[in-house]
Formats: C-alpha cells, structure tokens, sequence
C-alpha cells in the first residue's frame, strides 16, 4: 500500500455507512481502501469488488504501513464501548506520518458531546458538556483530531451525528418484542438523519472547500423519541409499544436505553446546508421511512 496516488482514500470503520460513501466514490471514479476489523466484514467488501484489509486498532502489534499514504481519510471506526477516552484514536493519530500528514480527516461523531440542553435549539456554537461516558469518548476523539491537525497542518472536518436510521436501521426487533417507551409528555426529543444523506454529507465535507469546522447532521425535523418509536411501528404495521411514567422507566429499561433518556435537544442544520451545499434527499421522517420497507 506504499506510494499511493495524491488523491488515496482511506475509510476506517467501514460498516454500513462507509460501504455507502464506498459507493458514492466508486460513482466518481475513486477506488477506496477500506479498513475493517473482521475479516468476515473484509471478505464481503473483497465480493463486492472493494479494496479492504483487516485492521485491529486494539492490537499490540500494528504495521503502520497499512495506513500510510493516503490523502483523504474517513473515520468512521467507534471508541470502545467503555472508558472515558478514545485509545483507538490516539493509536490510529499515532501511526499516521506527522511529516507527511494527509490532507483531510472527516470524522463521524455524535451529538451525544452538547450533552443535556433540555429540548433547545442548539447550533454548533453550543458548548458542549457530555452527560454520558459515550459522549465523553467522542469528545475525547474530537479534541485528540484537531490537536493533531493542528500541529500538522492537516484539515479536519467534525460531523457531530444524531441516531441514524435507514433500511437495516430501526428498532424493530424491540417492537416486535412489545418493549415499553417513556410516556410521550415526558420523552425527551431527539434528532435523527437518514443512512443515505449521512453518507452524502460525509463526502461533501470531504470535498468541500470549508475545512477545520463542525457539523450537526441532522434532517433538521426533530421529534420526541416516543413520537419515533410510534412512527416507526405505525410504517411498519405493528402494534405501538405501551408507555411508561419516568419512574417506572428507570425499573423496565435499560441502562443503554435510559442513557438516551436523559439528554434532550432540538438541532439546527442550518450551517450544514448553507455551507456543504447539500440537498436532502429525506428531509423527514415521513419521507424517509418510506425507503425502509
């Protein structure tokens, strides 16, 4: 993977939202390189005529060789599951060439960083002051690309995501098993983005030519999670899930789920169109769910 074209693109973490900006630069004639951990996951990028190798960014022992090179990098790999801090970012800065740094880094981050702003309309002059440790690790990858973009000269681009939804991407196991939701005067609001703009969003940020700045990815139509949850049972034809007080919540749910609970914000998209020039193509839930079954 050694002397790489000026224009060599990386995607680290490449689920279902790399396989698509994949795609997308596959329609522009680019052929990336994809970085995922199993090699199930490398096997079917390989049958889908993707260039992909396996990469453990908790391994000991890492060839650096492996992320050499490359122009553009998109990352989209998660922190752990636990911890304060990124170590998978720290590591994956560690290997790249300070000499010769990339020139761009878009990352995938999450709203999660605002923290609780109790139902306001945030843009991305909000501080931020995560509530949770999921939060918190984000943060910790953010700060952690801009101080190393900074001392190198490389440009960055922060996508700070709300839940993504999409075909594959709803809770429809949990309807399905009748789960309870908070009772919808109390349900917090939450902000979502369908799959496919996500992935437009990301390659417009790489090729836009605004650098060093942040995003809030969102459809711009927050709503309840409850008022979410009754939508996507109602696309889908099945029985709304029973409602629940807050207190009875904190019994039934779970951890994860009230973690979700208890941050509550509304996201304008504002500079995200204005400055990216993107045009949703699902603009809401109504029109997105429509693609999902």
């Amino acid at each position: 993977m050694q002397d790489k074209p000026h224009n060599a693109v990386l995607i680290v973490g490449c689920g279902d939202v790399g396989r698509r900006v994949a795609d997308l630069l596959r329609e522009d004639g680019v052929s990336p390189t994809c970085i995922v951990r199993s090699a199930g996951s490398r096997d079917a990028l390989l049958e889908e005529g993707l260039q992909a190798c396996c990469f453990d960014l908790d391994a000991a022992d890492l060839d650096s060789g492996v992320v050499a090179g490359f122009s553009l990098i998109y990352y989209f790999a998660p922190p752990p599951p636990q911890g304060d801090t990124d170590p998978r970012m720290k590591v994956f800065l560690g290997m790249l060439d300070r000499g010769r740094p990339p020139l761009r880094i878009v990352y995938i981050s999450t709203s999660a960083v605002y923290g609780d702003c109790r139902g306001e309309w945030i843009n991305e002059e909000q501080p931020v002051n995560p509530s949770t440790t999921r939060g918190g690790r984000r943060l910790d990858a953010e700060r952690r690309i801009m101080d190393w973009c900074g001392a190198t000269g490389c440009e960055w681009t922060l996508l700070r995501v709300p839940g993504i939804y999409g075909p594959g991407k709803l809770p429809l196991e949990r309807l399905h098993h009748g789960l309870p939701v908070l009772r919808e005067a109390d349900a917090p609001y939450t902000n979502r983005i369908h799959v496919a703009d996500l992935a437009a969003i990301c390659v417009a940020a790489m090729h836009s030519p605004t650098t060093n700045t942040i995003y809030n990815v969102s459809d711009g139509h927050p709503s309840t999670m409850t008022d979410y949850f009754f939508r996507v049972a109602d696309a889908a034809g099945l029985p709304r899930p029973p409602e629940v007080s807050r207190e009875e919540a904190q019994r039934v749910l779970s951890p994860g789920m009230l973690s979700f609970l208890n941050d509550s914000r509304r996201m304008d998209n504002t500079r995200l169109l204005k400055e990216l020039g993107v045009t949703l193509r699902y603009p809401d839930l109504e029109t997105g769910l429509e693609t999902c079954f």
